[in-house]
């Protein structure tokens, strides 16, 4: 039987700590309705015996107290809410024991921002990693030494799981239980839970507002002025005048504050305004591909379709205003 341990840190989101229980204790019952054995053992663990969260709207009751927890061969890291920086202070106890059991064999899945915490032990230090999209700024800020993929619902690297954002971690779920049971019983529990088995990207649900966290007000600037005139034609030497930095200086500066290369930040802003366009007018897709300033169709849907998984077609018919 495989022990599963779910961690209840302080400011846990609930529903992270119960779906992933949920699930497998479905996977359970399953089992035990046809004649056969139980898959997993389920435990949620804490630092202490009961844990309050939502601002003590909720209280969870652990199994287990984490010292007292020897061995384990799947861990589930949950969401947390607030400050990041801060939770992981609070929850800073967690830290050597995910790694201390990963290294004798166990492994570790972090749900959404979750994967603050996984990335606090190293043990995802020059690995990809997926978490909420929202918090991708603040994440590379914290562990630039990992490779973020904001775009994946899914990453798996020699035991270690990190899934996307919110309730995409539905989909690591699912994963996980055909990982250890079988493809028939992944199928039954996606029917269960009314959860399409097959998406692997969270693309669709990004919202590009750039990164404005950094210090550079030079290429903040440059920012503001793409952001105003994206459906225009902005080069990178008009920029380089604008701001009287040399042209090298200006790409140098702009990918280090706002990991984009100065293309791929015109490119999200441009793709930013069609997808609200798409999704407030009733515009055709032409009409959209002009106003942000693209006059071939094949370059606008080849840009729009690497930016949010969808085709402008897919995306227009799905979030259309009048649908």
């Amino acid at each position: 039987m495989k022990k599963i341990t779910i961690l209840v840190p302080e400011r846990a989101v609930l529903a992270a700590v119960d779906d992933p229980r949920h699930v497998f204790a479905m996977v359970n019952s399953m089992y035990e309705a046809e004649g056969r054995n139980p898959v997993f053992d389920i435990r949620l663990v804490g630092l202490k015996k009961e844990i309050r969260l939502h601002g003590s709207s909720f209280s969870v009751h652990t199994d287990a107290i984490l010292k007292d927890v020897r061995e384990t061969d799947l861990i589930f890291i949950p969401a947390v809410t607030g400050d990041p920086a801060e939770a992981l202070e609070i929850n800073r106890e967690f830290i050597p024991w995910i790694d201390k059991q990963y290294r004798r064999g166990a492994e570790v899945v972090s749900l959404c921002v979750g994967a603050f915490m996984l990335a606090r032990t190293g043990l995802l230090d020059g690995r990809k990693c997926s978490t909420h999209w929202r918090a991708a700024d603040e994440f590379r800020r914290m562990f630039p030494a990992v490779e973020l993929v904001t775009d994946r619902i899914i990453t798996e690297d020699r035991g270690i799981y990190t899934s996307g954002g919110a309730t995409s971690y539905w989909y690591l779920l699912l994963y996980l239980v055909e990982k250890y049971t079988d493809r028939e019983t992944a199928i039954r529990a996606s029917k269960i839970f009314a959860i399409d088995i097959r998406r692997e990207s969270q693309s669709q649900f990004i919202i590009f507002k750039g990164q404005k966290t950094h210090a550079d007000e030079e290429i903040k600037k440059a920012q503001r002025f793409i952001e105003s005139n994206f459906h225009e034609r902005i080069t990178v030497d008009e920029l380089s005048q604008r701001l009287a930095l040399s042209r090298r200086s200006l790409e140098r500066r702009f990918k280090k504050a706002t990991s984009n290369t100065i293309a791929e930040y015109i490119q999200r802003v441009k793709i930013e305004a069609a997808k609200k366009s798409f999704e407030t007018s009733a515009k055709n897709i032409t009409e959209v591909m002009f106003d942000v300033g693209y006059n071939d169709t094949k370059a606008f849907r080849g840009i729009f379709k690497k930016i949010t998984g969808m085709t402008p077609f897919d995306y227009r018919s799905r979030y259309q205003k009048n649908n």
